[in-house]
């Protein structure tokens, strides 16, 4: 319900919009924009929709702030449904999504309670992604892809982990810092920093 009298809440959070530089408005909008774009690309496919099956970032923040919060640590990262899905675009402009694709694959395998799927998934994620010239392969030691084989001999929740600990340690050392650094998470970080910059100068 609208509220236009003095000291109404409503009437003091348009006043407060309104002193905000357009500029300032106009970049929180392109940051919204490009994290949309990003969660409704097609091409991402499953992988990405898998990311929404384990609620990354189901705490509700500003945009700007969420952008920012990236570069604390790959966790935070992670943690990010928009961040995910902005690093998953990244690595494929690298040629190596299938990372991020088997962590992911990794994280919805644990949450499989039946015994039959998770004989069949572990099969798939294995072929797809583990054994030797797989279509996807990942960047793992022979050791750790032996005893990944064997581990699918008696399918458990955990048979992937040592594989996806390799993955997730190459993501975090290798790919992850070069992310931070892309011309694109630089634009998102400058637009975010400068947004911030204006809205407590005008609190």
């Amino acid at each position: 319900m609208s509220c236009w009298a003095p000291g109404c809440p409503a009437l003091s959070m348009c006043r407060g919009l309104a002193a905000l530089p357009v500029t300032c408005l106009e970049r929180a909008k392109d940051v919204k924009t490009r994290l949309g774009i990003l969660l409704h690309k097609p091409e991402l496919g499953y992988r990405i929709g898998t990311s929404s099956k384990l609620q990354l970032g189901s705490r509700r923040r500003d945009s700007s702030q969420e952008v920012l919060e990236w570069r604390e640590s790959f966790d935070q990262l992670l943690k990010s449904k928009s961040g995910v899905t902005a690093f998953h675009t990244f690595l494929k402009t690298e040629f190596s999504e299938e990372n991020l694709d088997f962590w992911l694959a990794c994280e919805d395998f644990k949450k499989t309670r039946s015994k039959t799927k998770l004989a069949s998934k572990a099969n798939r994620i294995f072929e797809e992604f583990v054994q030797s010239e797989a279509p996807r392969e990942v960047n793992i030691d022979h050791e750790t892809r032996e005893i990944t084989r064997k581990n699918l001999s008696g399918a458990t929740s955990a048979c992937f982990n040592e594989a996806q600990a390799k993955t997730r340690t190459l993501m975090e050392k290798d790919s992850y810092p070069r992310f931070l650094k892309s011309a694109s998470y630089q634009d998102m970080t400058r637009q975010a920093t400068s947004c911030g910059i204006s809205k407590r100068s005008h609190t």
